[in-house]
């Protein structure tokens, strides 16, 4: 939507007017505003809160931020006008001059993947048949962020219909990694992960079903959080859902946050950082050479593992005593098995016609699918689920590099080989996130530093099933151990 820089409402005027009543602490104002964008989510909630900066001022740098990088990393999409935004800032502050406090996103920015409707605004999925669609309600997860006192500012740019772990559509074109708009922010929730990297949002929610919250934080080098499955329904299913909600934050606490927002499960309320030294992890590595990886990211995971053994973790080499060519069908079946609901664009050549082949090729695996290769799938997912108990009972986390490419150009769709070796589907090159994701495993994405080119990687930590508080604790301490969350990227302006 088209931006105007000059407030042209009589409330809007007021907004401006009214700005030195509202900033509780004026002597930090002209400084302390400057920074606001630099502020964790938890800590802009904190100055919020306590009035050392008003909403309009918090607002304000964050639009300045955006129109400056925005249009060349292409996180956020749909922006609500500035007006308008800056309209709500001034009501947020009004209430809570009135001693009305919304929750810890009170008048904080806020971009919901638009794999999410919310109400009033744009919701395309990325895809050209719902260019115009306006969501009319809230999702569960968009209505607690709003309850917790956020402003929506817009959407975070996600694949078409959030398949692939690239993140571009027709519509709005491909995001670019905050370390290098050149190279993708990856995806699904690409634009989330990069809104978070170039600190153009506080804090972002996205989704994972193969490594969608994962891949993007290793390649924007913040944290993402994958919960345990049943964590945002609220119910337990078996099998568990191989796809579900979760955070992003620039570092753990803010991730904590948003998680005790969105989840429907209980969730405690204090997190504490976990005493390494008493960790088993078992390094899963390349599962002996079966992923094909990059050069190079082995090596950054096995570095920032020596740093996790010297707190005295106890840190080895193990693998899962399972047929890994197994693991893969059941995937890729149970994943095509939940495309029956897409027919409809299948069936009709008006919609057909505007699906990226991807899709078509997922959707015509749905139509290939046979009883048998389901009950086969569910048969190996439930040997799973008992190879991971077997697990669990050695060990507190696995660990996988997060990526087995480092970000690659955002003008490739996907990569066609690593390291000499054909990937021969559009998703194959992820397959190493889908060891959590066909267990439903809570896993976060841990950064473990940057190539020789700038390039950001990540590891994920997995946990058992339903111990989120266990996994998230691990980042903590992790996070006090490693500086990679520090290295900020060199960001690019508009020319």
């Amino acid at each position: 939507m088209k931006r105007r820089r000059l407030l042209k409402s009589s409330l809007a005027v007021g907004v401006t007017s009214s700005l030195s009543g509202l900033v509780g602490c004026s002597s930090l104002s002209s400084n302390f505003s400057s920074n606001l964008t630099d502020l964790s989510a938890s800590e802009l909630s904190i100055a919020i809160r306590d009035k050392h900066a008003s909403c309009v001022e918090v607002m304000q740098a964050y639009l300045d931020r955006i129109h400056r990088y925005n249009p060349v990393y292409n996180a956020i999409i749909n922006m609500v006008d500035d007006d308008d935004l800056l309209v709500q800032a001034f009501e947020a502050d009004q209430a809570l001059a009135r001693g009305e406090y919304r929750g810890w996103m009170h008048g904080m920015p806020h971009a919901v993947k638009d794999l999410s409707p919310v109400a009033g605004l744009p919701y395309t999925d990325g895809s050209l048949m719902f260019a115009d669609r306006i969501a009319q309600n809230d999702s569960d997860k968009a209505a607690r962020i709003r309850e917790a006192g956020a402003i929506f500012i817009g959407k975070t740019n996600v694949p078409e219909f959030g398949f692939g772990s690239q993140s571009y559509n027709p519509l709005f074109g491909a995001t670019g990694s905050a370390y290098n708009p050149d190279l993708t922010a990856g995806g699904s929730s690409g634009g989330a992960a990069c809104g978070l990297g170039t600190r153009m949002l506080p804090v972002a929610d996205g989704s994972d079903m193969m490594g969608s919250l994962r891949n993007p934080g290793a390649f924007n080098n913040v944290i993402g959080f994958r919960p345990s499955a049943n964590l945002m329904s609220g119910m337990e299913s078996n099998p568990r859902i191989l796809s579900t909600n979760g955070p992003m934050g620039r570092n753990t606490q803010d991730t904590i946050r948003l998680l005790q927002t969105i989840a429907a499960g209980p969730l405690a309320q204090q997190f504490n950082a976990l005493n390494l030294g008493d960790a088993r992890i078992a390094w899963l590595g390349n599962l002996n050479n079966y992923l094909a990886m990059e050069d190079g990211i082995l090596d950054l995971c096995e570095s920032s593992l020596v740093t996790v053994a010297a707190t005295g973790a106890n840190v080895e080499p193990d693998l899962p005593n399972m047929d890994t060519s197994d693991l893969w069908f059941a995937w890729i079946t149970l994943r095509h098995a939940s495309r029956g609901g897409m027919l409809e664009y299948y069936n009709n050549p008006a919609t057909r016609s505007q699906l990226k082949a991807d899709v078509v090729w997922e959707i015509e695996q749905y139509l290939s699918l046979t009883d048998d290769d389901v009950i086969n799938a569910n048969r190996i997912r439930q040997n799973w689920y008992e190879e991971l108990n077997r697990l669990f009972s050695r060990y507190d986390f696995l660990v996988l590099p997060t990526s087995q490419v480092f970000p690659y150009s955002k003008d490739t769709p996907w990569p066609r080989e690593i390291n000499g070796q054909a990937m021969d589907t559009y998703h194959r090159w992820m397959e190493v996130t889908l060891y959590a994701s066909l267990g439903g495993n809570p896993t976060v994405n841990v950064p473990v530093g940057f190539d020789a080119q700038g390039r950001p990687m990540g590891m994920q930590i997995i946990g058992n099933y339903g111990e989120d508080q266990k996994v998230l604790e691990f980042a903590l301490a992790y996070e006090q151990i490693t500086d990679h969350l520090t290295r900020r990227p060199e960001l690019i302006t508009a020319s």
